[in-house]
């Protein structure tokens, strides 16, 4: 304290430069290759903690849930639907509501904040936006029977909505049933992938913890 009391200056330089850095680490990562898991988790090993967290909290396999967040965002933090425009100038209101990696929209995610406790939550999160996935998943399970693993039927109701789900409202889009075989794929790829390289990114992970 009395270093800093005799040299102001140098207080606030290092303030700054500890400000600046704190910034740089929270920068949003994009993943190089959205295609292979182990690259994705490689990358920032912060996500396959939350990953893990967010398995053992719902019981959905980490492959499906990231399969999941490909087919909607590419892993982008703050995607939103494509919007029209009226005489390609004037922005037009986006037909969904949908944001995030997870593309959740907003009923659907106030009712996750209400269903966890989780009100500070952020569709720009990775942490959160994939225990959303996990969540969302979890209830329809419980509410339609439809397994955790079964990344093909658990899109249909996501896309769609557990109530549209019953409702066979994807029986007439084949469109979207090609999309969900496509996420089905997806996640068997990704499982493939992360038996190849799990035990690696768990070492990994531990490591961190000497830190602390």
């Amino acid at each position: 304290m009395k270093f800093f009391a005799s040299y102001p200056l140098v207080g606030r330089y290092l303030f700054i430069i500890f400000a600046v850095l704190l910034l740089g680490n929270c920068s949003n990562y994009k993943p190089a290759s959205v295609n292979n898991l182990c690259s994705i988790f490689r990358g920032e090993i912060d996500w396959y903690e939350d990953a893990i967290d967010a398995n053992k909290r719902w019981g959905t396999p980490i492959w499906v849930m990231m399969a999941f967040m490909y087919q909607e965002s590419r892993f982008v933090d703050d995607a939103r639907p494509d919007r029209d425009w009226f005489l390609g100038i004037i922005p037009l209101p986006r037909d969904s509501s949908a944001y995030g990696y997870a593309q959740a929209q907003d009923p659907a995610w106030q009712d996750y904040r209400r269903a966890t406790g989780n009100n500070g939550a952020d569709r720009d999160d990775f942490a959160d936006a994939i225990d959303f996935i996990g969540w969302y998943t979890h209830e329809t399970q419980r509410q339609l029977g439809i397994s955790k693993w079964d990344a093909y039927n658990q899109y249909l109701a996501y896309h769609e909505g557990r109530g549209g789900f019953r409702r066979g409202s994807w029986k007439k889009k084949a469109w979207l049933q090609k999309v969900a075989i496509k996420v089905q794929n997806q996640a068997a790829g990704y499982s493939q992938q992360l038996k190849g390289c799990q035990a690696e990114l768990d070492d990994k992970a531990g490591g961190w913890f000497w830190f602390f």
